[in-house]
């Protein structure tokens, strides 16, 4: 047959009888290019320049070409910084549309906590608790000692369990009003306590000294040689007589106020309580009175001079009324009131001669032995209209760097030192800074009224007493271990007191 024309190919196929004519496809014309001068191609291909392209070596494992389920790390975690880095193939979504999820399609997790014991677990921990499990084994004295040890281990725990579980009620208790509230009563406002502490009033003026009464003895010095090992035994004074009068039946505030010397009337123990509202964590309440434009700031009941023994220890103390225990809240206080009286009366040298004010004290009667204080009715100008009369008490003068120095004495008590977790006899004498830091976790009420107290008087020396039980289970009978004197401004500071709050 004849040669095909330029382009075309031809087919040609056997002639048999009864066939058509050969086939004949058209595959345009051929284009090859020559490079005259090397081998590969003569230009760059214009329709592959917007693929990536990853350089590699014979030497390098190649991995994926394309990885859109971006698992390629595990490739890479195996064969180290030998895998080659493919993330031009990996696909990046520049702006992901609102509807598109990412599904993960690998198997879930345990969370790894406690799963609990298989079947098999819990039968053998059977056996064992029940000493079943030496069953075949040997039956002598050693396997039953055995069960005996496992038994007492069993038990153990359940005590500890048993405990935890009564610690975490004594936590959780709560505290009866103080007053009952009447459904009568209308809530004319509601103060939140935290909000207390961000308040802050600047006085321009000092107080100044409106009445001075009574009359003060010295301080005994004997009292700060007192020592674990040299333990004095706290005296009673049964007979004495304690005045906490309130202060609209006090004939001093009374004169003040016909003499309108102030508008607003109070005592250092109701304000102190007012100043230290925050910290505390017992129910109490005053009994506010307008008279006039007068305003009288009074107690309830004498229930309010009683002290408080660790109102904001971690553990709460138990409430109960009707419990005979020593370690009662109502006991306790009880006995810290009457540690504080006794304390106040045996620190002082009667004997000696004392410092007299310039007016008798107002509430004690002829034929009564009253104990020794002095009364100081400071008056604070607030406002233009406005102003405050505090009576504040002094209970002895001492003698601090050759000058004379008022101040008041107070007294901490111990009553179990495993229930407030420092034993005074053995951390007193060399680790006095941490008994104190424990008072001021488990008493921190009461050491602020003191405190501010102390300052409203304008005290120059502020002493406590460390006051303990001769025993544990004997709440009347005490000994003074120590002794320590603070500066009352010095020690607000200490104890994060801030007067102007």
């Amino acid at each position: 047959s004849a040669p095909a024309a330029a382009g075309v190919r031809q087919r040609t196929e056997p002639k048999m009888a009864g066939t058509e004519e050969p086939v004949l496809f058209d595959i345009g014309a051929l284009h090859i290019a020559e490079n005259a001068e090397g081998w590969g191609p003569t230009a760059q291909a214009t329709k592959y320049d917007n693929l990536p392209y990853a350089p590699f070596s014979r030497s390098e494992r190649v991995g994926k070409a394309s990885d859109f389920t971006s698992q390629g790390f595990k490739y890479d975690r195996r064969y180290g910084d030998r895998a080659p880095t493919t993330s031009v193939f990996n696909f990046h979504a520049d702006q992901e549309e609102d509807s598109f999820h990412l599904v993960d399609s690998r198997p879930v997790r345990g969370s790894g906590g406690f799963r609990g014991r298989r079947p098999w677990q819990n039968r053998a921990h059977q056996r064992r608790d029940t000493g079943t499990a030496d069953v075949g084994r040997d039956q002598g004295a050693g396997a039953e000692r055995e069960r005996q040890r496992r038994q007492r281990t069993q038990q153990k725990r359940q005590s500890q369990w048993s405990n935890n579980m009564w610690h975490d009620r004594r936590n959780q208790q709560s505290h009866s009003a103080s007053v009952e509230i009447r459904p009568e009563w209308t809530v004319l406002e509601q103060i939140d306590l935290p909000a207390l502490t961000k308040l802050n009033f600047t006085l321009k003026e000092e107080p100044e000294n409106l009445y001075e009464c009574g009359a003060l003895c010295q301080y005994d010095k004997t009292l700060d040689r007192a020592t674990p090992r040299i333990e004095k035994p706290l005296r009673r004074f049964a007979s004495r007589s304690f005045f906490k009068v309130t202060t609209s039946e006090d004939p001093i505030i009374q004169k003040l106020a016909e003499e309108d010397k102030a508008q607003v009337f109070a005592t250092d123990s109701i304000l102190s309580t007012l100043m230290c509202v925050t910290r505390s964590a017992y129910p109490w309440d005053i009994v506010i009175q307008r008279v006039g434009n007068k305003l009288y700031f009074d107690k309830r009941n004498d229930e309010f001079d009683l002290l408080t023994v660790s109102e904001t220890a971690q553990e709460s103390l138990v409430d109960d009324k009707e419990s005979n225990s020593p370690n009662t809240v109502q006991a306790l206080g009880q006995e810290a009131t009457v540690i504080n009286q006794n304390f106040s009366q045996q620190a002082l040298l009667e004997k000696a001669p004392k410092h007299e004010f310039k007016e008798r004290d107002p509430f004690v009667t002829q034929g009564v032995d009253a104990a020794p204080v002095a009364y100081r009715y400071r008056r604070w100008v607030l406002d233009e209209d406005t102003s405050l009369v505090v009576r504040c008490q002094l209970d002895a003068v001492g003698q601090n760097r050759g000058q004379e120095a008022l101040m008041t004495v107070k007294a901490l008590n111990e009553y179990d030192s495993k229930m407030t977790g420092v034993d005074w006899r053995q951390k007193i004498e060399n680790q006095r800074g941490a008994v104190m830091a424990t008072e001021l976790k488990n008493n921190a009420m009461k050491l602020a009224k003191w405190t501010a107290e102390a300052n409203m008087a304008g005290a120059d020396l502020m002493k406590i007493g460390f006051i303990s039980r001769v025993h544990t289970k004997d709440n009347y009978n005490h000994v003074i271990l120590a002794t320590q004197g603070y500066k009352p401004k010095d020690f607000a500071a200490q104890i994060n007191l801030a007067m102007n709050n």
